[in-house]
């Protein structure tokens, strides 16, 4: 056994060899080592080998995908080695032979399918990046939903592109140049190598008309040399770990970026999108929006908001569906209810597809016809807008698998096929037969031995059973000259002293099916789910094209439950350089607000159109706390959602084609790399100066705070210039150097806008409005003071800050100024006496005086008067 053991390890070193022994997976050597530490499971030892103990672990297999997950998430490769036969099969080979092992699949963290390894409501897809030359691809799928994508794309574009996907595992060759391994660094990818081979775009084509049963690929569109090369890498990976079995995937879907609107790792990570910066679904854009009651209406979504587009009819079409939810409240409604209870039909097909599904896919493919129909049906009159009514049109048409389905299966069948009982009764005869004989054999013997009295004529005759004769007749010596004379239908058996035994043919067949009726049973029901298997896999292009129409629907009427909710508009798209959104608000944090339950989100107006071909620019200044990022992010948000084809927390948006969405808010350091955040900054702020074109939309905070004052004020002001007079973007620019307020009067398209502030008391109020204009200083001591710096700290930053105004003032040193400033005082300063001190000693002093005991009433609200009179004095 352990040297097929090592056989076997040998062809998989790279991974954690699952080998089947009984009713567990042991693991031997090092893998055992590893595997205990990472599932924190017993390591034990069991033989020896070259002298050694050879440690061993293992996991049920009843139990082992939840420690599956466990070593995919660690990082682990795992590779499933079954036994191919039984026992009793192997000892016919030999009294010593052992059982035949294979392995039957790889488990990779983008080859997984089982429901309890997946998230239902996003996409686990696996990428490969294909080269030929200087040209690169992109392919990626997703096997539990059949996904099959390439785009072409620039060397440059290569980390937005994976940060949009996030894909689960990367392919890529050994020869795919190493200035890519930063890149894959940023986005926390390790990528799995292949050889040259599998990205040879030769064989590539090859494999992919293998796959889909063709002879040219020119029917899914025309393919460059890189496309085919990153494709043919995803299916070889699939032949490979999936073991000669390969998933049901559609064809190739052809993206280009030229339509769809590009956001870098960098913005996806500022803005939130589909994760928070803490790295968790809650907080983030999608998790605020998302009111999909499906599976694939999650996942839609979820794609959506990864890859808004860039054509207006895509656009409009889904702004149109939208619309027609919002307008139809009582339809979409209904809609809605039935589509809470529609399965996952992707999923449940692909798991068939890989013969890894139950009969549970099964009942999940025919309720999921079943709502389909349903919906069609309610559907019939409605006057739909195109792109729904083209996706009602896939809901119909598999009436006939319905039906086979409908009256084939149980309304609740078990999870394992091996299990049994999942077949209808009344669909199949010989199940039925079986399943009588398995249950019910006493009930068949009595109706047998009715029909034999009947026909000998002998009403005291009995079928009974004993382990030597198994099921015979028996009947008293005083009947045994009757049955003889039948001896052609009542064969002789045994004659005791009272009584006479005899058997029949049909009584011999009847005995041997009841004895062999439960496994005949499971066998007849294992074909019977072969079938229907078949059945479905036969019309599985149709079923792909139900499951996304359901997802449409799903999707239209979410946005639309969404914006009725929250009050969202409808935002006018066109080819313009329009921007102009009027009450604009940010949608998570306004979410989180009222579940605070505190104030009220303030909305804000931002009016960014140019001048035909010209920038427009809006430089915000404002303290900290006011909301400037808050005001940036939701405006860079609000396109997103425009273009994704939904509503937008808004009163009114006109929002002209973005191509480009950049973002440089926030600040953090990459210590791993050598990056201090001023490098990170700087290295974001190229990129965008790099690529912005004029449709882009830019949103950058506080540029070059991380040095010295003067080098970071040349850097923000003449990274102010470049974006108006190169890049002639739409962008908005916070910043708290107020000196480059005078590029409004300076630079064409740019202006000036602040945060409204208000000081009361020595203290600041934010007042989270948007205002023309530039702010006149950045309060920052007191922000610091809301913060909760020590009183002697703010007391010394006020008394510094306002000698270096004056020393502005009357252009005098800093050093000077600082030098002359008394040293910081070992003892705390004590705190300013409020202004109010006085006032409340008189109140003190009244409410002092005050006996509530002895007061009526009348008394009691004349005092109240008189304090609050006090007050107003």
């Amino acid at each position: 056994m352990m040297a097929q053991y090592l056989e076997i390890k040998a062809q998989h070193r790279d991974a954690l060899l699952f080998y089947r022994m009984g009713d567990f997976y042991e693991l031997f050597f090092d893998d055992a080592a590893a595997a205990a530490e990472a599932l924190d499971i017993a390591l034990t030892k069991r033989g020896k080998h070259a002298g050694e103990d050879i440690p061993m672990c293992g996991v049920p297999v009843h139990a082992a995908e939840g420690y599956l997950l466990t070593l995919i998430r660690k990082g682990f490769r795992v590779a499933v080695c079954e036994q191919m036969e039984s026992p009793a099969e192997a000892k016919k080979r030999g009294a010593k032979s052992v059982v035949r092992r294979e392995v039957v699949r790889l488990v990779t963290p983008g080859t997984l399918t089982e429901e309890t390894l997946l998230e239902a409501r996003r996409h686990n897809y696996l990428a490969a990046l294909g080269r030929v030359r200087d040209d690169f691809a992109l392919g990626w799928c997703d096997i539990s939903t059949g996904a099959f994508h390439v785009m072409p794309l620039a060397e440059a574009r290569i980390g937005a592109e994976l940060a949009r996907l996030a894909p689960s595992e990367l392919l890529m060759s050994e020869s795919t140049d190493e200035k890519l391994r930063p890149v894959l660094d940023d986005l926390g990818l390790d990528a799995t190598v292949l050889g040259r081979a599998s990205f040879d775009s030769t064989a590539a084509e090859t494999r992919l008309c293998a796959l889909f049963g063709v002879q040219t690929l020119d029917p899914f569109g025309q393919f460059s040399r890189p496309e085919l090369s990153a494709m043919g890498a995803l299916v070889d990976y699939l032949d490979i770990t999936q073991k000669g079995k390969l998933p049901l995937l559609r064809p190739p879907r052809q993206d280009q970026v030229s339509r769809l609107l590009q956001i870098d790792a960098a913005t996806r990570r500022n803005l939130e999108l589909t994760q928070s910066l803490q790295g968790g679904r809650a907080g983030s854009l999608l998790s605020v929006i998302d009111r999909t009651v499906t599976a694939g209406g999650a996942r839609l979504l979820e794609r959506r908001l990864s890859a808004p587009s860039r054509e207006t009819s895509a656009i409009h079409a889904r702004q149109e569906a939208v619309t027609w939810a919002l307008e139809t409240r009582g339809a979409a409604l209904t809609l809605r209810e039935t589509l809470r209870t529609v399965p996952d039909i992707d999923r449940a097909l692909s798991r068939l597809g890989l013969d890894r599904g139950g009969p549970r896919d099964l009942t999940a493919i025919r309720n999921a016809l079943s709502r389909a129909e349903v919906i069609a049906d309610t559907l019939k009159d409605a006057a739909l807008p195109d792109h729904l009514e083209e996706e009602r049109a896939a809901l119909s048409g598999q009436e006939a698998l319905l039906d086979l389905l409908d009256r084939a299966l149980v309304a609740e069948p078990p999870l394992l096929a091996r299990d049994g009982g999942f077949i209808a009764p009344g669909y199949d005869t010989d199940l039925d037969a079986a399943r009588e004989l398995r249950d019910e054999g006493r009930s068949v013997i009595a109706r047998m031995q009715g029909e034999y009295a009947a026909e000998t004529g002998i009403t005291s005759m009995k079928i009974k059973h004993n382990n030597v004769l198994g099921y015979f007749i028996e009947v008293t010596a005083t009947h045994a000259d009757k049955m003889h004379a039948l001896s052609e239908r009542f064969i002789h058996r045994q004659t005791t002293a009272n009584q006479v035994r005899f058997t029949t043919v049909e009584l011999s067949e009847l005995e041997t099916r009841i004895l062999n009726a439960g496994n005949e049973a499971l066998e007849i029901e294992k074909r019977l789910y072969d079938s229907l298997k078949a059945a479905i896999l036969d019309v599985a292009p149709a079923l792909s094209d139900v499951a996304l129409a359901l997802a449409e629907f799903d999707l239209a009427t979410a946005l639309a439950d969404l914006a009725a909710a929250e009050d969202w508009c409808r935002p006018r798209v066109d080819e313009s350089r329009a921007f102009e959104i009027t009450g604009g608000r940010h949608p998570v944090v306004e979410r989180a607000l009222r579940a605070q339950g505190g104030a009220p989100f303030i909305a804000n107006d931002c009016a960014l159109s140019p001048d035909e071909d010209g920038p427009a620019l809006e430089l915000l200044t404002g303290p900290n706390m006011a909301g400037k990022s808050t005001y940036l992010r939701q405006n860079a948000l609000i396109a997103i959602l425009a273009q994704m084809g939904a509503y937008v927390p808004a009163d009114s948006a006109h929002i002209g084609l973005v191509s480009q969405i950049f973002s440089r808010v926030g600040a953090s350091d990459d210590l791993a790399r050598g990056r201090s955040t001023f490098m990170v900054e700087m290295v974001e702020t190229a990129a965008i100066l790099n690529q912005a074109d004029s449709r882009a939309l830019v949103i950058l905070d506080e540029i070059g705070r991380g040095t010295a004052t003067y080098d970071g004020l040349s850097i923000a002001w003449a990274t102010l210039e470049h974006l108006a007079e190169v890049n002639r973007v739409r962008g908005l620019f916070a910043t708290h150097y107020h000196e480059m307020t005078v590029l409004a009067g300076k630079l064409a398209g740019v202006r000036n806008a602040t945060v409204a502030v208000k000081e009361w008391e020595g203290e600041v109020i934010f007042l989270h409005e948007v205002r023309p204009g530039a702010a006149d200083r950045s309060y920052g001591v007191q922000v610091a003071q809301l913060a909760g710096l020590p009183p002697a700290v703010i007391t010394r930053a006020k008394s510094v800050l306002e000698a270096l105004e004056k020393g502005e003032r009357e252009k005098t040193s800093p050093k000077a100024l600082i030098d002359d400033l008394p040293l910081f005082s070992a003892v705390a300063a004590a705190p300013p006496v409020p202004k109010t001190a006085a006032k409340e000693g008189v109140l003190e002093t009244k409410l002092a005086e005050l006996a509530p005991d002895d007061m009526s009433p009348r008394e009691a609200l004349q005092a109240l008067y008189d304090l609050k009179a006090l007050l107003k004095d």
